[in-house]
């Protein structure tokens, strides 16, 4: 968990935007950069979610954690 939470605040703070610049504008930006033909997955993802309105990348921590929670709970089930 202690990795997640700091790898994602990480992540967060070392977003190349400006304020202001919405983030399909970024998105955009930086799906030049990984051509969809050899990134099929990541170019999915970024015209399918990223670049849609009101998309805001914060809101996938909550997500990820309840990922990682759930796992636990499984696995502490199971053991």
């Amino acid at each position: 968990m202690d990795a997640y939470i700091y790898g994602f605040a990480l992540n967060l703070a070392s977003m190349p935007s400006d304020p202001g610049v919405e983030t399909s504008e970024l998105a955009a930006a930086m799906v030049q950069q990984f051509p969809a033909d050899e990134y099929p997955h990541l170019a999915e993802f970024t015209f399918d979610h990223v670049m849609r309105p009101g998309y805001d990348y914060g809101d996938e921590f909550t997500y990820g954690l309840d990922l990682i929670i759930d796992g636990l709970d499984t696995a502490s089930l199971t053991s």
